[in-house]
C-alpha cells in the first residue's frame, strides 16, 4: 500500500512532489520513483515519512489510509479523506448536485463516490482543496437556489471565521450553506441565514462531518434582476400585511 498511501498523503496535506522531497532529504526524481512503485525506500526513510506525516509506518504499509473512518471532530480537527486528481495530478473541483447531497452525506468518506461525481475546472485557483455545491431554497438570498458555491476545505474549527459563510456538512442537518459564528463556550456552531424570514440557529462540534468555505460561486441570471425580485417580493408581502391591519382596524 506505499505507493498508494505515500501520493494520498502527500496530495490532502497539500504538498508538491519538490515540498515532500525537500522534507525528506532526497532528490525528487527519487521521490516520483516511490510514487510511480518502481522502487523502494530504505527503513530509515520510511521511519522519517512516518514522522513528516504522522503516522505508523503500520499504516503506511499495510492499510488503506484513505478508506480510515472520519474523525468527527473528537479533537476540533477534521481531513480530507477522499480526493480526486486529474491527469496533471491536481486535485479536481468535484461538484454536489442537490440530487446528490443525500448520497454525499453518506459518502463523503469514499474515495470511489468522490471520483464519480461530476467535476468542475476553474483555472488559476490559489491551492488547497476545493469542492462544489449546489444551492437550493432562499435561505441566502440574493444567492438565488441553483447557484453553485465554489469552497476550499476547512481542516480545524479554528480556522473558521465569524460571520463569513461556509457550507456545512452534518449528521442533523445534511448539505447546507450558511453564515457561520463559533461558541466555543457550548462548543457548537451558530448557522445564519441572509434571508431574515430564517431564524439562526445551532448544531454541535460533534455533528459537523465537513466544513468548507466560500471561495466564488457561478449564478445562473441577472443578479439585479432577482436582487429587484426579491424587492417586490417583499413590498407585496409589506402591502399584504398593511391590508390586513387595516382590515382588522375597520372591522
Amino acid at each position: 500500500m506505499l505507493v498508494e498511501n505515500l501520493k494520498y498523503l502527500r496530495k490532502v496535506n497539500d504538498m508538491t512532489q519538490f515540498d515532500l522531497a525537500d522534507k525528506l532529504g532526497i532528490p525528487r526524481s527519487t521521490l516520483g520513483e516511490y510514487e510511480r512503485g518502481n522502487t523502494e525506500p530504505s527503513i530509515a526513510l520510511l521511519r522519517r515519512i512516518s514522522g513528516v506525516f504522522d503516522i505508523s509506518l503500520d499504516k503506511l504499509l499495510m492499510g488503506r489510509i484513505s478508506d480510515e473512518q472520519l474523525e468527527v471532530m473528537s479533537t476540533d480537527k477534521m481531513k480530507v479523506l477522499a480526493i480526486s486528481v486529474d491527469q496533471h495530478d491536481k486535485s479536481n473541483i468535484e461538484l454536489v448536485e442537490v440530487k446528490a447531497e443525500a448520497g454525499y452525506l453518506a459518502a463523503h468518506a469514499d474515495p470511489q463516490f468522490i471520483r464519480e461525481l461530476p467535476k468542475i475546472y476553474i483555472p488559476n485557483m490559489p491551492r488547497g482543496h476545493y469542492r462544489g455545491f449546489e444551492i437550493s431554497g432562499d435561505s441566502m438570498l440574493p444567492m438565488e437556489s441553483g447557484s453553485i458555491v465554489i469552497c476550499r476545505y476547512i481542516e480545524k474549527l479554528a480556522d473558521i471565521k465569524d460571520d463569513r459563510t461556509y457550507i456545512i456538512i452534518s449528521k442533523s442537518e445534511g448539505v447546507v450553506y450558511k453564515r457561520v459564528n463559533v461558541d466555543k463556550e457550548n462548543r457548537s456552531l451558530i448557522l445564519s441565514s441572509d434571508n431574515p424570514l430564517y431564524m439562526p440557529y445551532k448544531i454541535a462540534f460533534s455533528e459537523v462531518a465537513e466544513v468548507w468555505q466560500y471561495h466564488a460561486h457561478i449564478a445562473f441570471s441577472d443578479s439585479k434582476k432577482t436582487f429587484n425580485s426579491m424587492l417586490e417580493d417583499k413590498l407585496v408581502d409589506m402591502q399584504k400585511k398593511l391590508n390586513d391591519i387595516h382590515g382588522k382596524v375597520m372591522s
